[in-house]
């Protein structure tokens, strides 16, 4: 796996042998920046499950300001501050090792705020929901305007609103969707999230339905 574009581009990210991580695939990770394109530079980024870190040094590569890794597996933690420090990202990379429910609070408490929140559990444990209400619990670590993009399988089903978030978009790509959701007032520097039919990536984009969770 390597870095896709920017100051790194080219360089190798290691994952864990087996079935420990499943890192966000290269298509998927192309159409996820290609849609955010000049809102990651300068951005806050926090990766939630962030496994070998490949998303959130994808983003320091393309300019982001800094970016938090959050991940409880203590192998996959020391992966990604060696990747970081591989990618020569490690001056702008801070590595959390401890439960996404547990590490909200924490940032919270210290008035961290983050323009872009990515978050990738593992599939079919109902992580994406728990880790959307701790956010709920915790909404001023997203930016106003900012969002929060959630990677789940098909097969699990979020809801449309949680606390103040609200669902914009999501984006399949087979198994696998993406789905876009902002806090407050509609509006931001990456306004609408682009169709990724548009760039061409072959995914499928649509608006999001749906209410609030009750």
């Amino acid at each position: 796996m390597r870095i896709i574009a920017g100051s790194a581009r080219g360089r190798t990210i290691r994952s864990l042998r087996g079935r420990a991580l499943r890192p966000t695939t290269d298509r998927v990770r192309e159409s996820l920046f290609g849609a955010l394109a000049e809102a990651v530079v300068g951005a806050a980024f926090l990766d939630l499950y962030a496994g070998c870190g490949a998303v959130g040094l994808e983003a320091l590569s393309r300019g982001a300001e800094k970016a938090v890794f959050v991940e409880a597996h203590a192998p996959a933690a020391r992966l990604i501050a060696e990747n970081a420090e591989r990618c020569g990202l490690q001056d702008r990379a801070r590595i959390i090792r401890a439960p996404v429910n547990r590490a909200l609070p924490k940032l919270a408490r210290e008035g961290a705020e983050f323009d872009l929140i990515f978050l990738d559990p593992p599939y079919g444990q109902g992580e994406v929901l728990r880790a959307l209400r701790a956010l709920a619990r915790a909404p001023s670590l997203a930016a106003g305007g900012g969002w929060v993009i959630c990677q789940r399988s098909r097969r699990e089903e979020i809801p449309g609103g949680i606390g103040g978030f609200l669902r914009k978009r999501e984006s399949r790509f087979g198994e696998t969707v993406i789905d876009w959701y902002q806090r407050g007032e509609p509006g931001s520097r990456i306004q609408e999230p682009p169709a990724a039919g548009r760039e061409g990536r072959g995914g499928e984009d649509r608006a999001a339905r749906g209410g609030d969770e009750h």
